[in-house]
């Protein structure tokens, strides 16, 4: 099973989904049985996958034996497993909440779901830029229908927006993708990588194709000014959505991340394609979100605006191309995903327990459940970095990697401002959700949540604990995923197996 182990992560949501479709006849019950079972076996290969990539070979996949540059290939690293297990872990916790009421409110939920699933793990691990279109547009497609799941106006003219702007997006990478092919004949990462650095190649056409790539990672990302979709959709979306689509900002910023160390740095002609834009947009992505924050209404919205200042906080690391850098950002990125899920969830079961009050910031009835409200200070003191909190270990970590550079007193700014904006923005709708109480909704509901709906909030906390407690093995994971990311040689050697293929660029 070893030379399999790379595409497991991809075969059990897709086996899934076909199953689910197959026996939709039997009720939703089977339904539900098929994917917790698929998500907990998704979790065990995508352990196993962090476990084999850990040796510091990259595992490389051939889709029909068909090697590198001409056939498809998946390519799994350090990151690109980490990133599989998060996306694991995140889809089993969004899954079993859904399980508890919210898939009955529309049709084939679950099968969408796994689809969602499949094209996010495959978007992670393919070493392919054609097929990391496919695996976008699968994930997109998937995420139109989940978006919209069960019904209203506020998801019908969400979900308009982030299709018309998504399908922007997918024309734009075919366009990058056909003049990459023009100019360099080929699209496997890898091979791309070499093609950039051969002599006498026309610059302006692959630095332009490059150039247009970027910009849709950035779109994904949510990069300012390609991200006022991002807080309607997400605020608008049923929690278990939500709380999945949180990690769809990621891949944006994987893209950038992996093509910037893979492609873009060693090639003289693209070396350069980051400076002087990303930065200052990264920084403004970030204010904008934490005054964003500070204006929303009720604890969805703030959820959402705290997804796109954590994105915005990520774009600062293609900008300075070091390990150390990278690492920490890939802590920060891990703990930042977990807590923003665990907000939308939490506040869903807060608008349960306020009834007509909803998660709206003004006061109600009382919640009658402590643990919720434990769990939603646990979240929110991550998210804003403080101690001792895996929040503040990563935003620590990210700010004492960047202090010698020669931006660092205003990234210093600006992330220091902006997380106290952000905590301004927690700590006044958690006391009046939490603390303030209204004579006009006296009584809230007390019906109990079900054990599904607590344990996937619980799963999704306990990371802003468990990530401070072993800080250092993940420190250290991360520290080993990022070096192997900055060292593409080993990358292009796994994928093309240590050899270059030999052919004329395309005039």
């Amino acid at each position: 099973m070893t030379p399999h182990a790379a595409i497991l992560p991809l075969l059990i949501p897709f086996v899934a989904a076909l199953l689910q479709l197959a026996a939709k006849a039997y009720g939703i019950g089977v339904q539900r049985a098929i994917g917790l079972i698929a998500a907990l076996l998704g979790v065990a290969a995508t352990l196993w996958l962090v476990w084999l990539t850990d040796d510091g070979m990259v595992r490389v996949y051939a889709l029909g034996d068909w090697v590198a540059p001409f056939g498809i290939v998946l390519a799994a690293d350090r990151l690109a497993a980490a990133m599989s297990l998060l996306t694991a872990l995140l889809g089993f916790g969004a899954l079993l909440y859904a399980s508890a009421g919210f898939d009955a409110q529309g049709r084939h939920f679950h099968p969408l779901f796994q689809l969602q699933l499949f094209g996010l793990q495959g978007a992670f691990l393919t070493g392919d830029l054609f097929n990391l279109f496919v695996f976008f547009e699968v994930m997109l497609l998937a995420s139109y229908v989940l978006l919209a799941h069960g019904g209203g106006l506020a998801r019908t003219r969400a979900g308009l927006a982030y299709v018309a702007l998504n399908l922007a997006g997918s024309a734009l990478f075919l366009i990058a993708l056909g003049m990459l092919y023009g100019t360099l004949g080929t699209l496997n990462l890898a091979d791309v990588a070499q093609r950039l650095q051969t002599p006498g190649m026309d610059v302006a056409p692959a630095r332009l194709a490059c150039m247009l790539l970027v910009a849709v990672f950035a779109l994904k990302a949510a990069l300012l000014p390609l991200s006022f979709w991002l807080p309607h959709a997400y605020a608008a979306a049923g929690a278990p959505v939500a709380a999945l689509f949180v990690i769809m900002t990621k891949v944006g910023i994987v893209s950038i991340l992996r093509v910037q160390a893979v492609a873009f740095a060693p090639a003289a002609t693209t070396a350069d394609l980051l400076d002087g834009w990303l930065l200052p947009l990264a920084l403004t992505t970030v204010l904008f979100a934490a005054l964003g924050a500070l204006a929303a209404l009720r604890l969805r919205e703030l959820a959402a605006w705290l997804v796109l200042a954590s994105a915005g906080t990520l774009l600062l690391v293609p900008v300075f191309p070091q390990a150390d850098v990278t690492a920490a950002a890939l802590y920060y990125l891990v703990q930042s995903t977990f807590v923003a899920a665990a907000l939308f969830l939490i506040a869903e079961l807060v608008a349960v327990r306020r009834g007509e009050a909803s998660d709206v910031f003004q006061p109600g009835p009382r919640l009658h459940t402590p643990w919720l409200g434990l769990a939603f200070l646990l979240a929110a003191a991550s998210a804003v970095g403080l101690p001792p909190f895996a929040g503040f270990l990563g935003k620590l970590m990210l700010l004492s990697a960047l202090r010698d550079s020669g931006s660092a007193a205003t990234i210093w700014s600006v992330l220091l401002i902006a997380g106290l904006l952000l905590m301004l923005a927690l700590a006044r709708g958690g006391g009046r959700l939490l603390w303030e109480r209204s004579p006009s909704h006296p009584h809230g509901s007390t019906h109990p949540f079900g054990w599904r709906r607590s344990l996937a909030v619980a799963l999704l906390v306990s990371p802003a604990l468990l990530l401070a407690i072993f800080a250092r093995p993940v420190a250290d994971y991360a520290a080993r995923a990022a070096a192997q990311l900055h060292a593409p040689q080993e990358y292009v050697a796994g994928v093309l197996g240590g050899r270059a293929i030999a052919r004329e660029t395309r005039p």
